[in-house]
C-alpha cells in the first residue's frame, strides 16, 4: 500500500461519521444512505490527490460529500419517479422527544437541498465561517440564510 492510500484510509477513518451523517440527511432510507456514502468515498478518493490544503481537510470532506449528495438529489429529481415512502422510522414515536425529533427531521427533509445542507452543517455545530467555506457563502450570508430557514421551519405545516 502506498503513502497516498494510507493517508486516504486515515482520513476516512477520521471523517467517516461526518460523511455518513451528511449522506443520511439526504437519503430516504438506509440503503440510499449507504449508496451515497459509497459514492462520496469514490469522489473523495478521485479528488484526494488534488486536495491542495486551501481549506481544512474536514471542510474539503464536507464540500465533496455535500456536492455528491446534491448532485444525486438533482439526478433523482430529473428521473422524477414516484416512490412511496417505505423507509423505517429512525426516530421512535413512543415519546414526546421522539415525536418532536421526527417532526423536525421531516421538516428539514422538505427544505431545498442547499438549505438542508446549511442546516446540517449548523446542527454539526460548525462556525458560520466554516459553513460558508463549505457551501461558498460569506459567514454573514450564512447567518441570514439560517434566520430565514429557522423561520421557514417554524411555520412549515406538518400536513403540507
Amino acid at each position: 500500500m502506498n503513502a497516498q492510500q494510507q493517508d486516504f484510509e486515515r482520513m476516512v477513518r477520521f471523517e467517516k461519521a461526518t460523511v455518513y451523517s451528511v449522506c443520511l440527511m439526504f437519503a430516504s432510507c438506509k440503503a440510499d444512505a449507504d449508496d451515497l456514502f459509497q459514492e462520496a468515498l469514490i469522489n473523495l478518493w478521485n479528488g484526494f490527490s488534488r486536495f491542495r490544503g486551501d481549506s481544512t481537510q474536514r471542510t474539503w470532506v464536507y464540500r465533496v460529500t455535500l456536492n455528491t449528495c446534491l448532485s444525486s438529489d438533482r439526478k433523482k429529481k430529473r428521473r422524477a419517479a414516484v416512490v412511496p415512502d417505505l423507509r423505517p422510522s429512525v426516530f421512535s414515536d413512543d415519546d414526546t422527544v421522539g415525536r418532536q425529533t421526527r417532526l423536525l427531521h421531516d421538516r428539514i427533509r422538505r427544505l431545498e437541498p442547499f438549505d438542508r445542507a446549511i442546516v446540517l452543517l449548523w446542527l454539526e455545530d460548525l462556525p458560520y465561517e466554516e459553513i460558508g467555506a463549505i457551501v461558498g457563502l460569506k459567514a454573514r450570508a450564512v447567518g441570514m440564510r439560517l434566520l430565514r430557514i429557522r423561520e421557514k421551519l417554524k411555520t412549515t405545516n406538518k400536513y403540507e
